[in-house]
């Protein structure tokens, strides 16, 4: 079992619950998943299984598609529902706003999240402060304040408005905190706001048409291995070269290689050509099998980083 296993995440588990959980219906202990959801959060959640975990940091890379639900006029120290109000600007019934924003204004703010900019990440987070998690000195009730950090926003659609809520659907790269966004979208509005639903779509390479929820995976155990996705499918987004047998051998000792080791190229790969200069390439065998993950440079070598056999 090598590959990534993409699971439903349902609301409630940590996303280290459901590692956990995926390891004994699999009985496989090599698993870790891939960008956190919270607790609140749904949806596409990786899992890398066996060998793929070497894979981790080239299968974090990619955008995010998130679909929330922001409750306008409620805020909280978690910057989501799951958090205690710090502050209400709802009616004495709780059910609207006075001088709520419309759907324009709301529509209109939302733009000046989309771009390059820096976040400040959530009090309640895994950012750490002087070596500590932000969410630790959160729970001992001490000032926190993590860093801002660059985030970048490629669209942000409203799609509802319906009275305190807002239903969206963003997409952005890794490292964006929608409870951030919906903290911020508030303080933009004047009213406050925190996260109350939301379900990640799209996970890089990875979406929702591919996902497992987690029960099934629980009812099913070791038979759901036909629903991993083999390392031989995975990172298409990255050029590949098939290898002599003689470049395989070197490959799995981690030497480097020449153009003499290279039977085939999916892509363009000239002997001093730019683009080829310090890019990722995928190294397989004549049998299709992933056998490593190369840098290749302006010389024509080949740099084995990631060694998979």
């Amino acid at each position: 079992m090598d590959g990534v296993l993409v699971v439903d995440k349902p609301s409630g588990p940590t996303s280290h619950d459901v590692v956990a959980r995926v390891r004994r219906a699999l009985g496989v202990r090599r698993i870790g998943h891939i960008g956190t959801l919270d607790p609140l959060a749904t949806g596409v959640l990786p899992l890398v299984v066996g060998r793929a975990t070497r894979l981790a940091s080239l299968l974090t890379a990619g955008r995010k598609t998130y679909c929330g639900s922001i409750l306008l006029g409620v805020s909280t120290d978690t910057y989501d529902a799951t958090g205690t109000v710090t502050a209400d600007a709802r009616d004495r019934m709780g059910t609207g706003l006075v001088n709520a924003p419309g759907q324009p204004a709301i529509e209109q703010a939302v733009q000046a999240f989309v771009g390059t900019g820096p976040q400040r990440p959530p009090p309640f987070s895994a950012k750490k402060i002087r070596g500590v998690r932000a969410y630790k000195l959160a729970r001992r009730n001490r000032p926190v304040a993590p860093d801002p950090v660059e985030v970048t926003v490629h669209a942000i659609d409203v799609l509802e408005v319906d009275g305190t809520r807002v239903r969206c659907r963003v997409t952005c790269d890794a490292g964006f905190y929608m409870r951030a966004f919906a903290h911020d979208l508030g303080a933009a509005l004047g009213c406050g706001a925190c996260l109350e639903t939301l379900r990640r779509e799209r996970n890089g390479a990875f979406d929702l048409r591919g996902a497992v929820p987690l029960d099934e995976i629980d009812s099913r155990g070791p038979a759901i291995a036909n629903r991993i996705v083999p390392l031989a499918k995975l990172l298409p987004e990255i050029p590949s070269l098939v290898l002599t047998e003689h470049g395989v051998r070197r490959a799995r000792h981690g030497n480097d290689l020449s153009a003499a080791d290279v039977v085939s190229s999916s892509a363009e790969w000239s002997v001093g050509g730019t683009s080829t200069a310090e890019a990722v390439t995928k190294l397989y065998d004549g049998q299709g099998t992933l056998i490593a993950i190369a840098k290749a440079d302006a010389a024509r070598l080949l740099h084995p980083t990631i060694v998979l056999v």
